[in-house]
């Protein structure tokens, strides 16, 4: 396999050399990285697939969202900033539930069980 690996790269640099990349879609820009560390490791396979044919639902981003705030919450000293943070938390807090309430749960053992285990995954 290694000789067909040295055979791709030759390839590779000669096409690169010769300008035949630079009229691709993103040349020149920087590769944007999901980071998908909110999301547990035996479900990422399947948001990714849900992401890029866009259906990605309102509570993973409020969720992303919610834990990217808290982050920001623990690392910041200005009080003023705390405070524009913690109203900002507070409005996806209350978005957060109204969706989650939306769901229209119920009052299952196996589902507050599963919803335990999920949580404690995200965080």
């Amino acid at each position: 396999m290694d000789i067909i690996w040295k055979i791709a790269e030759e390839k590779i640099r000669e096409a690169m050399k010769n300008g035949e990349f630079d009229e691709l879609p993103g040349f020149g820009k920087p590769i944007e990285i999901d980071d998908l560390s909110h999301i547990p490791e035996e479900l990422r396979i399947g948001y990714l697939m849900l992401k890029n044919a866009g259906y990605v639902s309102e509570e993973v981003n409020l969720k992303k969202e919610l834990m990217t705030i808290e982050d920001l919450l623990r690392c910041c000293e200005d009080e003023k900033e705390k405070e524009q943070l913690m109203r900002k938390l507070n409005e996806k807090l209350v978005r957060w539930n109204a969706l989650m309430k939306k769901r229209n749960k119920t009052n299952s053992v196996a589902l507050r069980e599963y919803q335990q285990r999920i949580n404690d995954k995200f965080r």
